[in-house]
């Protein structure tokens, strides 16, 4: 592994654990084996550690996006097992590009901030689509969509491998869940 790679990896196991301002920059020096200059010349600031971590998780979001496509409702149902998915898998990254926008500022703020509209405005099509072609029913898609995102982004928090329910069986009850909370069935 990379000097990068174990920063990287240090920052976001540290951040997801104590929040981005509970995180010292000697404590992700020590986490990741290296003195605290060395560290600098690894990362930047830690807000542009953190910038990075977003941006990578928040664009690999978007390019599984793009490549959804077809009916609303099924582009809603990959959306749904695709969001699972990517939170079970890395929880501690999604805790973190979840949970730590306000620690951003300025034209970074404004970056990340850019890509999660973007990210979510394929759940917004989808959903408005859906609505559209009488696929599903809801009083207002936005609401539908912050709704259906937090409880996807939930995953993160309480799902184990080890645990008795297979991932792939997750992602589609969830589905199912997805398309109940909004008028269709499976």
């Amino acid at each position: 592994m990379s000097t990068e790679e174990r920063v990287r990896e240090a920052a976001v196991a540290l951040f997801a654990e104590r929040g981005f301002h509970g995180t010292g920059i000697r404590d992700l020096a020590q986490a990741a084996g290296l003195s605290s200059a060395t560290l600098y010349h690894y990362m930047g600031t830690k807000e542009d550690l953190l910038a990075e971590i977003m941006r990578t998780s928040l664009t690999a979001l978007i390019a599984e996006a793009e490549k959804i496509t077809g009916d609303p409702r099924e582009r809603l149902v990959a959306l749904v097992k695709m969001h699972v998915q990517a939170h079970a898998e890395k929880p501690r990254e999604t805790t973190v590009v979840d949970g730590e926008m306000r620690a951003l500022t300025g034209e970074r703020r404004a970056e990340i901030v850019a890509l999660r509209d973007r990210y979510e405005r394929f759940w917004q099509n989808a959903i408005v689509d859906s609505l559209k072609a009488r696929q599903l029913s809801t009083a207002d898609p936005s609401i539908a969509r912050l709704a259906l995102l937090e409880m996807c982004s939930g995953v993160s928090r309480w799902y184990s491998p080890e645990g008795p329910v297979k991932l792939s069986d997750l992602t589609v009850q969830y589905a199912d869940m997805a398309l109940g909370m909004l008028g269709a069935s499976r």
